[in-house]
């Protein structure tokens, strides 16, 4: 069996190498990023419809994130694999990992539940009847328990590369990765282009980064131009009772859990400050994983785990969107006057659950999961499928928060993974801290 160049025994991926950037002085990279989002505010507040306007400015930014994904994924996933170079292990690792998210995904749905029955945010809202249709288009596109499995596997490498299907490049990638450990000495060449290839594609991480607070403010103003401050005021119990499931989860759930797995809360924080930054002022998944796949590694996660637990979660274990689904459901029913039982908040739960985990890829998910549950139960329970429609007009605001969440519980999952395989490097936090 072989490792791939450069990686000490037990398939533990080296350090990443710091990347070239240009020499610089001035605020870090999170201070940049800081500072667009400020300007962003100020200036979708004071001219909206210049701020609109830029909106092709955060679609340059998200653009040249989607266009380092694949091979980065790829490479840095194969060459992690190729080290630890065991199929079993692999398994065993991927069983962890979904103990662990559906661990996180049924204390989210949970929190959700009790936040929303105890603070009541739809009761006093008035029940405005709004256009469903887009709604019901996204519900259609829903997908089943069986093409949740069906679309985990490509017929294409290159198909699932030019969609940027994390998922199914990380499948191709683990085969791959053990068939060159498998291979041996004949694959050395392979396993050192494409550990070449993963330091060259973290180093093109760190020029688009350059462009990153130019994408945040430029996506943060055409949000505020677009949506205004007013929205706040007209549905800020939602949104408040939101931000405190999201704040909640990060602090008991995945504070928690690195409490119980020995990582230094604080030192965590600092590694993973920056891509749930980019999630956050973006409301792209997409956005931040380069970084995340980057700090995550130098935080101590192998190579081999941290690029197949953090994109296997970003399809898996989407606690954000699991806190917002289980709000926003029963609020929709608070806001239509209709009192649920906790029998049937149980069984949507228990619905949600399985539908939230087939939302990979698709635009807008936690809302096509949320029209795909009232769908299914609104006509027997009596919620109104029109009184959803008002979530529209604050889905970017939610979805900032979401999606932030969703990245910091997919960084916890792989440090918890690492430590419960014993491999996690304590070394690279004092380095890091």
């Amino acid at each position: 069996m072989m490792r791939p160049v450069d990686q000490p025994a037990g398939g533990v991926a080296g350090p990443v190498p710091a990347a070239a950037a240009p020499s610089r002085r001035g605020p870090g990279a999170t201070s940049r990023i800081l500072i667009g989002l400020v300007l962003g505010v100020v200036i979708g507040w004071l001219w909206p419809a210049f701020a609109t306007d830029l909106r092709p400015l955060a679609e340059v930014f998200l653009r040249m994130i989607r266009m380092i994904i694949g091979p980065l994924l790829f490479s840095t996933l194969v060459v992690g694999i190729a080290g630890t170079g065991d199929l079993k292990a692999m398994g065993r690792i991927g069983a962890k990992a979904l103990i662990y998210f559906e661990v996180a995904t049924t204390f989210a749905l949970v929190l959700g539940l009790g936040l929303v029955n105890l603070l009541r945010p739809g009761a006093g809202v008035p029940a405005e009847a709004g256009s469903v249709a887009e709604l019901q288009a996204m519900a259609v596109r829903q997908q089943g328990p069986w093409d949740i499995v069906l679309h985990m596997f490509p017929t294409s490498l290159i198909d699932a590369l030019a969609r940027n299907d994390v998922l199914q490049v990380v499948v191709f990638a683990t085969f791959f990765g053990v068939a060159v450990a498998a291979t041996g000495e004949k694959a050395r060449p392979v396993a050192t282009l494409l550990d070449a290839a993963a330091q060259i594609m973290f180093t093109v991480t760190s020029y688009v980064m350059w462009f990153a607070p130019i994408g945040v403010m430029a996506a943060v103003a055409a949000t505020v131009g677009s949506k205004g401050l007013g929205v706040l005021l007209t549905l800020g119990k939602l949104v408040g009772a939101m931000y405190l499931g999201y704040v909640l989860f990060v602090v008991l759930m995945a504070g928690g859990a690195l409490l119980l797995a020995r990582i230094p809360i604080g030192a965590f924080i600092a590694a993973v400050r920056e891509p749930a930054l980019i999630a956050f002022t973006t409301a792209s998944s997409e956005a931040a994983l380069p970084k995340a796949l980057e700090a995550m590694e130098r935080f101590g996660v192998p190579r081999s785990i941290v690029g197949f637990v953090l994109p296997t979660g970003y399809s898996f274990n989407l606690d954000g969107s699991t806190v917002y689904l289980s709000m926003a459901t029963v609020f929709v029913a608070q806001m239509a006057g209709v009192e649920l039982t906790w029998g049937q908040q149980l069984t949507m739960l228990l619905t949600l659950m399985l539908t939230s985990k087939g939302v990979a890829g698709v635009p807008r998910a936690s809302l096509v999961v949320l029209m795909a549950t009232l769908t299914t139960f609104g006509p027997a329970y009596g919620i109104p499928l029109e009184g959803a429609a008002i979530l529209l007009g604050i889905d970017q605001i939610l979805d900032m928060g979401r999606t932030a969440v969703n990245v910091i519980g997919n960084c916890v999952a792989s440090v918890v993974v690492a430590r419960w395989e014993g491999v996690f490097d304590d070394t690279r936090v004092k380095q890091a801290a």
